[in-house]
């Protein structure tokens, strides 16, 4: 969790206008995770556009303004907060409409 949050602070040091994060919380803590999300949150109010890629779909649905899904390469939808579930995400990654 703290090499994570070193690496955030570097980063925000060079008021960024987007942040691009892979599995940010892969392997800390509970808490650590909190802080991130929270720190993730601020940003995005903030005015920075912020691009989390993950493959924990709970972490995904619960910290998203809006989820893009891919299949084979491509973008096979894009869920606002509205039609946010595990089941359209699913069926947007095997290549269906929900």
């Amino acid at each position: 969790g703290n090499q994570q949050k070193v690496v955030l602070a570097k980063w925000l040091a060079m008021d960024p206008k987007v942040m691009i994060l892979d599995e940010p919380t892969r392997g800390i803590d509970i808490g650590a995770k909190a802080e991130i999300y929270g720190l993730m949150r601020a940003l995005a109010d903030a005015g920075v556009a912020v691009l989390m890629i993950s493959s924990d779909m709970e972490e995904v649905i619960g910290v998203s303004d809006r989820i893009a899904v891919m299949h084979e390469g491509q973008i096979s939808g894009i869920l606002d907060k509205d039609d946010f579930s595990q089941e359209n995400v699913l069926l947007l990654a095997v290549g269906k409409k929900p």
